[in-house]
């Protein structure tokens, strides 16, 4: 792992620079970019004038707090020349200072005219100019009005900004360039090229919302993270989970968002963050009462305080004194808090603090209080309001409504690494897998399954995402291993464990190419209830899924039909949705296509209409039904589906014209969804090769031998290398390992 602490590489803003690059070429004056705290102003500067430093005829001045109010103190370094002995000596009394009261040494130091003496800088980097003094603001709008001199200005959002510095883009004499916050994609991406490999989702989204887009912030969290030891690498991917670690440094940028809140702001954010319940105090119009004439009460987020060695609970103390269990807070100390974007109230009138950093900062701050949270009778019991959660992602899975899905319960618990006294909370983190893997989020479903396994090792809902998801990204080790752990009846071959350095060879009783395997092709399609008796179907049937997309992906697609037909069974009764669609994700939709029909007329929602349709347009080859199917698809959410169904268009297509359109709107989705490919996108980003050479190079592709393609395909290892070579020069690759980054579609 790269060493946190040294420079982090300049990623994510590039556009940014692009455009600062362009407004400082000749011909130009320059520009103003503007950011919150921590936004990274400072180092697209430099990122963009790298030269300020050491170029003469680029120059580079620095507002501080400590020199606002001293005249010309930021044009001091540039606008100086040593004084001559004869004008010092004429000085009488000691020497005197740079201050606010040495306008002789300012005279001896700076020319009568400083722009004059500025006139041969090309290029001026003013940063920080919301802490210019107002001398230097006004030589900066000169240079400006001048315009000799190109200006890069950078300028701190929310803070009071010298008048003349204002004018620079009130008055249209330099354009403003705004910096958005990063967002969670872009967090990701610097974050793994800071810590050198790739960082989970949910670590990625926890650091995200922890800095707030404050790159300080997030900087200094991850090396208190990874100084803590808490950051583990497991299976190439980087992980945090844990308590958000408060050093004095992390406190320190914390407490500066809030350091202009005080008095009754001040002590209500310390009521907040006891946990206690609040009374609203109003003036003028009340609010309305509720269905049994009571008016409103406020609650608090998080757990109860712990009780004290007496049992009772501890009398927290905050800055304006003891809170009782009802402790009062006026109602339009609350709405100011909420326009600042302090706190955020849901419309079960339970408030919460919105920056998650802010609750342990005030506790600290308070000294005596503790994690708070709203009483158990104050709010619906965890463990409802996380099994109400569950049935809802399963109800949005099966209905297709993917998009819209509030962040709930159990997120908040994943992410502050809470509630493992739950037993629903697996369940839940394998549900919310399994919405992100319908929606193409394949690394996003990977890290709640890895979330819940961390909370129950062997669960079967976690099990089967994980494994689906890996298999989807060509990560064949973890997706064989997690189909390896979960439950299995006596006999079966996939209750014998498979340690990380256990032989996977063909030749392995546990491998899908060995006769004893279930899903080797020689056993005749079996109903589900005979792989998995005792267990659920639900899970049971995620985890044959699991296993036809695995053996997709090592290329063996006559056992991952196999095992899609045991897991579509033969009872119309226990139809599944997605169990027979991925018969027809895999080429062959005549052997459903009827069951689909059916199913989708007793079905409720658009989805299973749109993959009966699907079944019957790529039997009928109808490449124009496809497509509207693929747009179907992807308005619902389901990207890799809807992908996968462009590409059987492009497919089929007659018309060039008509099958390159759909080819490209196959690829734009499959970009979007986290490195996910299948034998659809395989098929159509392998175009040239024929069905045994796609075969043999997506085995070569994940990584097994040409022994070990030979004894699965029951072919020689001659024809293996022959079929290899013969692909090598038609997709003008030269080896193994090129062979990766020839099944993107493009």
């Amino acid at each position: 792992m790269r060493n946190p602490r040294s420079p982090w590489p300049f990623t994510a803003r590039t556009e940014e620079l692009d455009l600062v690059r362009r407004n400082l070429a000749a011909g130009r004056r320059g520009v103003v970019v503007t950011g919150a705290a921590g936004s990274g102003r400072s180092r697209l500067a430099a990122e963009a004038v790298p030269e300020a430093v050491t170029e003469p005829l680029h120059a580079r001045i620095t507002g501080t707090p400590d020199t606002r109010d001293t005249p010309l103190a930021a044009f001091a370094p540039l606008l100086s020349r040593p004084p001559r002995l004869a004008e010092l000596s004429a000085s009488p009394g000691p020497a005197p200072y740079l201050t606010k009261s040495s306008p002789r040494l300012t005279g001896l130091l700076c020319p009568p005219d400083p722009v004059e003496a500025l006139d041969g800088v090309r290029v001026l980097v003013v940063d920080d100019a919301h802490l210019l003094d107002d001398s230097s603001a006004a030589i900066v709008l000169r240079l400006a009005l001048r315009g000799r001199t190109r200006l890069l200005v950078t300028v701190r959002e929310g803070e009071p900004v010298p008048e003349d510095v204002s004018r620079l883009w009130e008055e249209d004499l330099l354009p403003r360039m705004a910096l958005a916050p990063l967002t969670e994609s872009e967090c990701g991406e610097l974050l793994s090229r800071a810590v050198g490999g790739y960082v989970d989702t949910l670590t990625v989204r926890r650091l995200h919302r922890a800095s707030r887009g404050d790159l300080r912030l997030l900087r200094e969290l991850v090396v208190a993270v990874h100084a803590g030891g808490d950051l583990s690498h497991v299976s190439g991917t980087w992980t945090w989970r844990g308590t958000p670690p408060m050093t004095a440094r992390v406190r320190e940028l914390v407490e500066d968002t809030i350091r202009d809140v005080g008095g009754e702001e001040r002590r209500a954010l310390e009521l907040i963050a006891s946990g206690r319940p609040l009374r609203l105090i109003t003036s003028g119009e009340p609010p309305e009462p509720n269905a049994s004439g009571e008016l409103p009460e406020l609650t608090t987020s998080g757990e109860p305080p712990k009780p004290n060695a007496s049992g009772e609970p501890p009398e927290p103390i905050a800055s304006g004194g003891p809170l009782d269990a009802g402790a009062e807070v006026a109602f339009a100390v609350l709405e100011r808090l909420r326009a600042k974007g302090l706190v955020t109230v849901d419309d079960r009138l339970s408030i919460r603090l919105a920056h998650p950093l802010h609750g342990p900062v005030l506790r600290a701050a308070a000294e005596r209080l503790r994690t708070g949270g709203p009483s158990g009778a104050r709010r619906l019991p965890r463990a409802s309001a996380l099994e109400a959660e569950c049935e809802e992602l399963a109800a949005h899975a099966y209905a297709g409504r993917l998009s819209g899905i509030p962040r709930g319960t159990g997120e908040r618990m994943a992410e502050e690494d809470i509630g493992w006294d739950e037993p629903a909370m697996p369940e839940f983190c394998a549900r919310r897998a399994r919405v992100a893997r319908l929606r193409g989020e394949t690394r996003e479903a990977i890290a709640w399954s890895r979330e819940g396994l961390r909370r129950a090792p062997h669960h079967r809902g976690c099990l089967a995402e994980l494994a689906h998801a890996s298999a989807y990204i060509g990560d064949l080790t973890t997706a064989w291993q997690a189909l390896s752990r979960g439950p299995a009846p006596d006999g079966d071959i996939r209750a014998r464990m498979w340690p990380a350095t256990q032989d996977r060879s063909p030749a392995h009783p546990a491998h899908p190419a060995h006769p004893a395997h279930p899903a080797h092709p020689a056993h005749p399609a079996r109903p589900l209830s005979a792989v998995a008796p005792g267990d659920t179907r639900s899970w049971a049937l995620a985890t044959e899924r699991a296993r036809t997309w695995t053996l997709a992906a090592e290329g063996n697609l006559d056992g991952a039909l196999q095992s899609a037909l045991r897991a579509a069974g033969d009872d119309p009764l226990e139809d599944d949705l997605f169990a027979l669609h991925d018969v027809v994700r895999l080429g062959t939709p005549e052997l459903v296509v009827e069951r689909l029909g059916e199913l989708a007329d007793r079905a409720e929602g658009d989805l299973a209409p749109l993959l009966a349709w699907h079944a019957r347009a790529l039997a009928g080859r109808d490449g124009e039904a496809l497509d509207k199917v693929a747009r179907g698809l992807a308005d619902l959410g389901l990207l890799l589906h809807a992908a996968e169904t462009f590409a059987h268009a492009a497919l089929v297509h007659d018309d060039r014209r008509a099958s390159q359109t759909s080819r490209n709107r196959a690829s734009t989705l499959a970009s979007a969804c986290q490195g996910a490919r299948s034998s659809a996108l395989v098929n159509l980003a392998l175009p040239k090769l024929t069905a045994r050479q796609r075969q043999i190079v997506s085995l070569a592709a994940a990584g097994l031998t040409n022994r070990q393609i030979a004894e699965q395909l029951t072919v020689s290892i001659r024809t293996v290398a022959n079929h290899l070579c013969d692909a090598y020069a038609r997709l003008g690759s030269s080896d193994r390992a090129g062979l990766g980054k020839l099944f993107t579609v493009g």
